[in-house]
């Protein structure tokens, strides 16, 4: 099968890819004993493509179902008051992604974007609770639900390309954080009908149901 890659990633890609490629000639022609780092170079070409991939999901079709936002673990599923969009008591889920899983972000449900908002900040460790609150992130509320875009330790730059007044799919591709992360949804408390995940499951963007809402 063909691998695809995030298009929010392909100068990175190229770039990294060519670092490695011309790391790999030097040791090949540089003394003998040198090839012998080849599978380092090796490793770092196949980490790229690994972190910039694009596999397919299949997305379901049932009615008031919203699926994860991002690839990763369920590190925190909480009660919050969301204050600055939503406005009222929420469950919390949040997502880490390691610089293992596909970085890309989807959205949890089909509807139209309401508000999109960037906010400047720390680089704290993805999971650490007050990176929430104190890193650098991008606020996607679509329809009655938000989704937050943390950058983490290593993570340096959000890409999200929806704007106020896009219309999602379920699913729908809209940005992705460049290495390690960490994606929050928030769903309306009085919303939630059924939660369909726990901590430490291991979910994927756009496949796994996260909860059914009324």
């Amino acid at each position: 099968m063909l691998m695809l890659f995030a298009k929010y990633g392909l100068k990175e890609l190229a770039l990294f890819s060519l670092l490695w490629v011309a790391v790999g000639l030097a040791l090949w022609f540089s003394h003998p004993y040198a090839r012998y780092a080849l599978p380092l170079a090796v490793a770092g070409l196949l980490f790229t493509f690994n972190f910039f991939r694009d596999p397919p999901r299949r997305i379901p079709l049932e009615p008031n179902l919203l699926v994860s936002p991002a690839d990763g673990t369920v590190v925190e599923i909480s009660e919050v008051r969301e204050e600055e969009f939503l406005k009222t008591p929420c469950t919390k889920v949040a997502i880490f992604l390691s610089v293992f899983d596909v970085h890309i972000n989807r959205s949890p449900c089909a509807g139209t974007v309401v508000a999109v908002r960037y906010k400047p900040g720390k680089f704290l460790d993805a999971r650490d609770p007050r990176c929430g609150a104190e890193n650098e992130s991008n606020e996607l509320q679509v329809g009655n639900v938000l989704v937050r875009q943390i950058a983490g330790l290593i993570a340096r730059r959000i890409v999200c390309q929806a704007r106020p007044r896009d219309v999602l799919a379920r699913g729908e591709k809209f940005g992705m954080i460049k290495f390690g992360s960490r994606t929050e949804l928030y769903i309306p408390k009085e919303q939630v009908e059924e939660l369909r995940v726990k901590l430490k499951d291991k979910v994927k963007g756009g496949e796994t149901v996260i909860a059914r809402v009324r």
